[in-house]
């Protein structure tokens, strides 16, 4: 008789070991924010201009053809070094700038990027994908508006 009971409670365990597995949060995995080596993305702010400490003065996603656009990206976590990088690109995927920073977070930090175009942005829709050690990390749409 104990056989029997032993098997349905191996089985028992087994499905809840095998469940219980699958519920666990995938510390490297990469969605609208993202992870690596000890650092995520949580989120990107963008305007026009900064504050001496990085963050955005004026939070908008809509521009004039003539301003400077800034983006501030906010980590969290630590790391002896990470890899930022910036892709602005246009409305039909055209890649408008990207750009590199290597940076070493200590707890909660901010990196600012920034694009400028002196004859004007043209009028559309843009976006901000940013890249953590070189994996797809987060993203933020923003618009060119005469």
């Amino acid at each position: 008789m104990h056989t029997r009971l032993l098997g349905p409670s191996i089985l028992a365990l087994t499905l809840t070991a095998v469940l219980g597995a699958g519920c666990r949060e995938n510390p490297g995995a990469t969605g609208t924010t993202g992870t690596g080596a000890g650092v995520r993305i949580s989120h990107i702010d963008m305007g026009r201009s900064l504050n001496a400490d990085k963050t955005i003065n004026d939070n908008t996603d809509s521009f004039k053809p003539n301003d400077a656009i800034y983006a501030s990206i906010a980590t969290e976590g630590s790391a002896a070094s990470a890899t930022l990088k910036a892709r602005w690109t246009y409305q039909d995927g055209q890649v408008v700038n990207e750009s590199t920073q290597t940076i070493a977070p200590t707890g909660n930090a901010r990196t600012e990027f920034h694009i400028s175009k002196p004859d004007g942005w043209p009028a559309g829709k843009y976006k901000l994908e940013t890249f953590l050690n070189g994996s797809a990390a987060a993203t933020k749409d923003f618009e060119v508006a005469p």
